[in-house]
């Protein structure tokens, strides 16, 4: 799975942040990113899941404040994301959105 494939659904490849502030990704930095430790990517790695898709408690609370918070302005796309990566895999997913 891409490295920047975040343990919440965002496809940190496409980040705007991701350049100007060097961020490597929650998997590369274990889930301490630019801006602090996130929640979500530190309960996922202690599952030893490769993303929140794969926990039984999907979508959890913690997820799902997350991923509609005001802050993250996707309004869920991180969740639908994880669907699909659960779903079809990650790389046939990747190869979609390239299309």
């Amino acid at each position: 799975m891409d490295t920047f494939a975040g343990y919440c659904g965002l496809y940190c490849q496409e980040c705007k942040h991701r350049e100007s502030t060097g961020c490597q990704g929650c998997k590369a930095s274990k889930g301490t990113l630019f801006w602090g430790t996130c929640e979500v990517a530190t309960c996922c790695m202690s599952k030893e899941h490769a993303h929140c898709g794969q926990c039984q408690d999907f979508p959890c609370a913690t997820l799902k404040e997350y991923a509609f918070s005001e802050t993250s302005g996707d309004n869920g796309e991180r969740i639908k994301n994880l669907q699909a990566w659960q779903s079809v895999g990650f790389e046939a997913w990747s190869q979609g959105r390239q299309q």
